[in-house]
């Protein structure tokens, strides 16, 4: 996989003015009333590839949300970080429990105003539970589930169950009879 660097001293003017942008409507958003047209309107506004059926709780907090493809009828619930500069992709039907935090970048451990940026991926019904973290460059696979509070550093295999800091495989689930 791919590492982008990005130089955030040397941002263009367009880079800068889309980010104002978004942190306005990412604020408008957290202080609109849920459930209402204008609610979901700023929602689609945040993000415009987000899937029919699928809701963002507030508090949201994203930074570059242009780079987040939701697919249809996820639910992420309130407090969820996406740090999205290296894009994140949310699967079709999957879960993110509340104080997810979704990271696809980190800074350079040398030149601090480079930020290095590898995709999130959630599969499909995928299942975060809350106050988890998942980091640069991880795939969690379809029906995978992670557990609460679990830091996720390495990819995580479709149809397993994950825990921890480092999150460690606890158990395959067994096919639906």
């Amino acid at each position: 996989m791919k590492e982008i660097r990005i130089d955030v001293t040397k941002q263009t003017r367009e880079e800068l003015a889309l980010a104002e942008t978004h942190a306005q409507l990412v604020f408008k958003f957290n202080h609109t009333l849920p459930g209402t047209p204008e609610s979901k309107d700023l929602m689609h506004r945040i993000f415009p590839s987000i899937g029919e059926g699928s809701r963002v709780e507030i508090p949201l907090t994203a930074v570059r949300p242009h780079n987040v493809r939701i697919g249809r009828n996820v639910v992420i619930m309130p407090g969820c970080l996406m740090m999205a500069a290296g894009g994140i992709t949310v699967d079709d039907g999957a879960m993110i429990a509340a104080n997810v935090q979704l990271i696809s970048n980190n800074h350079d451990l040398y030149e601090r105003q480079v930020i290095t940026c590898k995709p999130v991926h959630i599969g499909k019904n995928a299942w975060i539970g809350a106050g988890a973290t998942i980091l640069p460059g991880v795939t969690v696979g379809d029906n995978a589930v992670v557990g609460a509070a679990s830091v996720v550093t390495k990819d995580v295999e479709a149809d397993t169950i994950v825990a921890g800091n480092p999150a460690r495989l606890i158990k395959r689930i067994p096919p639906k009879n």
